[in-house]
């Protein structure tokens, strides 16, 4: 995926295609068709352009089902299968990956459509899932624990990670961006950051990509993406880096406050599905994202969580699965 493509694209779309409705994010309420397991509060968000609820619920209960030798042949779908839900470790503030409605209590974007596909893919259901609230500091150890079955998070796929657990995938790919005030005029490459306080995510790959591309920066590390842009906001840091995915999210809510500067820049960051380490949920999942990027349903619901909402009309080609 040409990340660069989509940043020019999106900054020529972002005046037409950005955000009319708001509404303040709710509080704890469970996700439709899931419980919710405690986690740290989650600070209120502001909701830009809304997703097609309608076109999204309709895509997702179209899914395929798998065949039952399919899930007899993996232990690790014959479980789930077997409890009768998908335990899932992921997010409800991502406003293009995984956004809580207040409205009907339901999680929708790209992550939540894949994990909700998967369960209808095993289940039969896509409501048959509980959501375990995760942030990057706690992805690998609702694993290594056995409280989640899979996490679906924007979670890059890394050696250090690979060490305690398994991915299946990549399903998506990004790279790193700054995101600034939109007032910023000092900043307009990662080269700028010189003596700067940037903003990153604890646990997440950008203190090691700020290490290797900006050394002399100033890092402050925060739990969650809305901490950061917080930090942002009110002039505590200079810049926030972080996933492109993550900064598309942030323009989506508030293209009035916030801008990118420069390129995007450091190495790809593949998007994995993270399972139990060795676990043959590996080659299961595998083959379930196959035959939605083979079937179009890939596309679509990156269509209608990302590129809708943000004016990107050219559909990427979703990344090579691992073997």
């Amino acid at each position: 995926m040409k990340n660069t493509l989509l940043k020019k694209t999106l900054t020529l779309a972002l005046a037409s295609a950005l955000a009319v409705g708001t509404f303040a994010a709710p509080a704890f309420a469970s996700a439709s068709g899931a419980s919710s397991a405690a986690s740290a509060a989650e600070p209120t968000e502001v909701a830009g352009t809304a997703i097609d609820a309608s076109a999204y619920d309709a895509l997702i209960a179209a899914g395929p089902v798998a065949d039952d030798k399919d899930i007899e042949a993996s232990s690790w779908a014959s479980a789930v299968k077997k409890a009768g839900k998908l335990r899932v470790g992921g997010t409800r503030t991502s406003q293009l990956f995984s956004q809580l409605d207040e409205t009907d209590n339901s999680v929708r974007g790209f992550d939540a459509g894949l994990y909700e596909l998967l369960a209808r893919y095993i289940t039969g259901s896509e409501s048959s899932y509980e959501l375990t609230q995760v942030d990057s500091s706690t992805r690998e150890s609702v694993l290594t624990s056995g409280q989640v079955d899979a996490v679906f998070a924007t979670y890059s796929i890394t050696d250090e990670r690979k060490k305690v657990i398994s991915f299946a995938g990549p399903y998506y790919t990004s790279q790193q961006a700054i995101l600034v005030k939109k007032d910023n005029t000092d900043i307009k490459s990662v080269d700028d950051l010189a003596g700067k306080t940037v903003a990153t995510q604890s646990g997440s790959t950008g203190p090691d990509i700020l290490a290797q591309y900006a050394p002399e920066a100033t890092v402050q590390e925060f739990a969650n993406d809305t901490e950061a842009r917080t930090a942002l906001s009110q002039g505590r840091v200079d810049a926030y880096v972080t996933d492109y995915t993550l900064i598309l999210n942030a323009l989506v809510k508030d293209s009035d406050t916030f801008a990118v500067a420069g390129d995007v820049f450091g190495p790809e960051d593949n998007y994995g599905i993270g399972l139990p380490k060795d676990s043959d949920g590996v080659a299961f999942v595998n083959a379930f994202l196959k035959k939605i990027e083979d079937d179009g349903t890939w596309a679509k619901l990156w269509k209608i969580s990302i590129g809708d909402r943000t004016g990107i009309t050219n559909v990427p080609n979703p990344p090579a699965i691992a073997e």
